[in-house]
């Protein structure tokens, strides 16, 4: 019997590459009789590095062309992380599976051959283009200096190796799967700087109309509960990737823990809080602490 042939949409970035290939192998397992082929793409995002993404549309930039080859036909499905998605979910384009989270921290990047200094204060150029990493580290470290960066992960590398940055600010599970742990310094807590939200899922999207049975087998439950609280707390916040805002889930059991980090553009507050619940009232939960945490800040 011929195989069903399904065709995988990336980004051409090292780390989107081995990102898709895990789910790959994770369908291939689960379904023999698929055959799997990659198809990349190089995004608009990925395109222009000169400036930072709010300037230029925001995080539907990374996932535009997909997108486009989805909805041609060009592509059967397509991987993202999820962090790079936008709030709004396009309903011709759905996400049909999210894989077993990652590691969702953030780390300190030194460049080659030095140790975590135990302090930031000091530095004059640590690299993160985030809002939210910048607030958070600022919190930690009121003397040390931010520079922007922006660039695919091996690009930003480099430039630290250069000198052109005294360390930077990455998540964890991107290092990890791009097989470049051994350059992680120091892991910041969830405590200590409050992740994305999805930061370290995997999402995979497929047209509307398309079968996604074979998915069934890499969709994890708790990653997805997770994501839903996260996502629908960023949204009813309507924040955007220049927004200073961070949401991280965790699911024991049948209870899901939200953490939340809001910031206020009109007074330049900003605080963090949780909140508990079931988890199959996970947007809901996303969407009470919103309102809770902008009430506070009002």
């Amino acid at each position: 019997m011929e195989k069903r042939k399904i065709i995988v949409g990336s980004r051409d970035s090292v780390l989107a590459v081995a990102q898709t290939k895990l789910v790959m192998e994770a369908i291939r397992r689960a379904n023999p009789g698929i055959e799997l082929e990659l198809v990349t793409r190089k995004t608009t995002g990925d395109m222009i590095l000169d400036k930072t993404l709010d300037k230029i549309g925001g995080k539907g930039l990374f996932v535009k062309e997909l997108d486009q080859g989805l909805l041609a036909g060009e592509i059967d499905i397509a991987v993202h992380s999820l962090k790079d998605m936008p709030m709004e979910e396009n309903p011709e384009l759905p996400i049909a599976a999210f894989f077993m989270r990652g590691d969702p921290r953030d780390v300190l990047v030194m460049p080659a051959g030095q140790k975590d200094p135990g302090t930031l204060d000091g530095m004059d150029a640590i690299g993160t283009s985030s809002a939210r990493r910048q607030l958070q580290i600022r919190d930690m470290y009121p003397e040390a200096g931010l520079k922007s960066i922006r660039g695919n992960i091996i690009t930003r590398l480099d430039k630290l190796d250069r000198g052109e940055y005294s360390a930077l600010v990455l998540a964890a599970s991107g290092l990890m799967r791009a097989g470049l742990e051994d350059r992680i310094s120091r892991y910041f807590s969830p405590e200590e700087m409050v992740p994305a939200a999805g930061q370290g899922i995997l999402a995979v999207q497929a047209r509307r109309d398309l079968d996604v049975s074979f998915l069934e087998a890499v969709n994890d439950r708790n990653t997805a509960f997770a994501a839903e609280a996260e996502r629908s707390f960023v949204a009813a916040l309507d924040g955007g990737c220049s927004s200073p805002i961070a949401a991280y889930a965790t699911v024991d059991g049948e209870k899901l823990k939200l953490t939340g980090l809001y910031f206020n553009e009109d007074t330049k507050e900003h605080l963090v809080d949780s909140i508990t619940g079931d988890r199959t009232e996970a947007k809901q939960l996303g969407q009470v602490l919103a309102v809770r945490m902008k009430g506070g800040l009002s």
